[in-house]
């Protein structure tokens, strides 16, 4: 579907029919493609899962005028649930997502009934190390991704092989299937511009003991792009939270352990975290 959300439309795949809604983000590089095998393998009998392209990345529209920041994305998501009519909702969100979940959740309580966040990012620095990784490959490899048919695969590629835990998780078709809608000077260009837009002071507004759904923090082991106790220390900071550990996955669950990352939601989404 495609969600008109003011400076353009975001790109939401849809699965089920239940009426519980479970809104599906994905974080830097990817795209709502990350939950294509997670999705089908939640009880779609009960919930509705809506897998987004976050605006500015995936199939959803870009801008040259539209703020891509970590508050925006926010205000669009939120937007696009009024069109689909999704009152509240589980967010389960990765890395940079889980910025924009946070946020929702800060500026629009009612709207989140719960949250899994896999492997967020520091909160006071979400501007990581994988935004120092690709600043340096744009300063080595941004003329050749420009004019490569690859385009943007050259600078994303080392980010996303980086992001799993083993290398047959992200084959070079798939880094290409994430790099596709940055192909070209101008994809590319649009790369480095939402890259941009994120701020490390984004949360820094937050009150974090005012955001009151239940929330599971899941820390992949192998993740190698933030620091082992930004998971624990989130998770202390917020009321309600929960914090697990995965071995054996990176950064990229959705990829690493699909069905395992599926098991866990289909606990979660269970009558303990059921409005009131």
């Amino acid at each position: 579907m495609r969600i008109p959300i003011g400076p353009g439309a975001v790109h939401v795949e849809r699965y089920g029919f239940g009426d519980r809604p479970v809104v599906l983000l994905h974080g830097f590089g990817t795209s709502g493609f990350l939950w294509r095998n997670v999705a089908p393998a939640l009880p779609l009998g009960r919930v509705t899962a809506f897998a987004a392209d976050l605006f500015g990345w995936g199939e959803s529209d870009r801008s040259l005028e539209a703020d891509y920041g970590v508050g925006a994305q926010a205000d669009y998501l939120d937007r696009a649930l009024t069109v689909l009519r999704v009152a509240r909702a589980d967010v389960v969100a990765v890395d940079l997502g889980c910025a924009v979940a946070l946020a929702l959740a800060a500026r629009r309580p009612a709207r989140v009934r719960s949250m899994v966040l896999v492997n967020p990012s520091d909160p006071s620095a979400l501007r990581g190390d994988d935004f120092g990784e690709l600043k340096r490959l744009a300063a080595r490899h941004l003329l050749d991704a420009s004019r490569g048919m690859l385009g943007a695969a050259t600078l994303l590629g080392p980010i996303l092989e980086k992001s799993v835990a083993r290398p047959e998780a992200m084959p070079p078709a798939l880094v290409g299937r994430y790099a596709a809608p940055f192909v070209g000077r101008d994809g590319v260009r649009h790369l480095m511009r939402v890259e941009r837009a994120i701020n490390d002071q984004a949360l820094a507004d937050v009150s974090w003991e005012k955001i009151a759904a239940p929330v599971l923090v899941v820390r992949g082991d192998a993740d190698s792009w933030v620091a082992p106790d930004v998971a624990a220390m989130l998770a202390s900071r917020l009321p309600r939270a929960e914090h697990r550990r995965m071995a054996g996955v990176a950064r990229l669950v959705p990829e690493d352990a699909p069905a395992a990352l599926a098991a866990l939601l289909r606990e979660w989404i269970g009558p303990e975290t059921q409005a009131g």
